[in-house]
């Protein structure tokens, strides 16, 4: 492959190395999910342990389950998510919001449709074993607050991380980007990742050439994972428009030993996880009340 192949802007561009379908599955109560992380052909990707794209519609949603050692981050792509947990905590995200949750040492809470047709991106990210058992917390960042910027029919939306000199607000826990590139027909761009970070392409609509210019296109509900290098490289040579998420972070380079929605670095720890959340401690002291009602 020609040295013309590759983006001049990077010393080491970042390559397709892996390409997952993310097929459609049913989670929760009438919801259904296409898993791109957290699969058999893609079970994990340090520090990420899960990426969702869901659809949901009332009467489904996901009611109250429970979560330990990891953060969520859910990002609402159409419609509204009305979220609430065992701490009060409750409020509704809408199409362009973001809600980064810590879930650390443990939360309860429901995730219900707001609105008759709805749908986003779930990100789940785990937790060093220095963080696992934080106090929890939520980032909530309505659309309108969401830095943005676009050149050249190349418009970016920044959730965590920076792209086109703009940053984002959002503390990341594990160190975390999450991008939203909106791409014209014919459009291009160069963007800089850190070179040892774990990174993966999101196609959500359109189809796009991703890392050299010669590679064949890939289509909406794939998720490439990269190679490492500096920077990524993407061409719309179609006639839509092109949408995709980049997302990377810095792996924890920690075991991972995960059941169900608790992610721990041990055996002993999920078991000793299962048996906080079923006695209602360590963490999971309010989870009665919610599971009461």
């Amino acid at each position: 492959m020609s040295e013309s192949n590759y983006s001049p802007a990077f010393n080491k561009p970042r390559l397709v190395i892996k390409k997952v379908l993310a097929k459609s599955q049913h989670e929760g109560v009438g919801a259904v999910v296409r898993r791109a992380i957290g699969r058999s052909e893609l079970k994990n990707l340090d520090p990420f342990i899960m990426l969702d794209h869901f659809s949901v519609s009332p009467p489904g949603g996901f009611p109250d389950h429970p979560h330990r050692g990891f953060e969520t981050v859910t990002y609402m792509l159409e419609g509204g998510i009305t979220h609430k947990d065992f701490a009060g905590h409750e409020g509704t995200i809408r199409s362009g919001d973001v809600q980064w949750m810590t879930a650390g040492r443990g939360i309860i809470h429901s995730e219900m449709p707001a609105e008759a047709t709805n749908n986003g991106l779930q990100l789940w990210i785990n937790l060093s074993a220095n963080n696992k058992m934080i106090e929890p917390n939520y980032q909530e960042v309505v659309s309108e607050k969401i830095p943005s910027a676009e050149e050249d029919g190349v418009e970016v939306r920044v959730i965590a991380g920076e792209a086109m000199g703009v940053h984002s607000p959002v503390y990341t826990t594990t160190p975390t980007m999450f991008l939203d590139f909106s791409m014209k027909p014919g459009s291009q761009f160069h963007q800089n990742t850190p070179e040892s970070w774990n990174t993966f392409v999101y196609v959500i609509e359109g189809e796009g050439v991703f890392g050299s210019l010669n590679s064949s296109p890939n289509m909406a509900h794939h998720v490439l994972v990269l190679s490492n290098g500096d920077g990524l490289s993407i061409w719309n040579n179609s006639s839509k428009g092109l949408r995709f998420v980049l997302i990377g972070g810095q792996p924890l380079n920690e075991p991972v030993v995960q059941y169900g929605p608790f992610v721990m670095n041990t055996q002993h720890e999920i078991e000793k996880t299962i048996e906080d959340y079923h006695y209602s401690k360590n963490g999971f002291e309010m989870g009665k009340y919610l599971r009461s009602q």
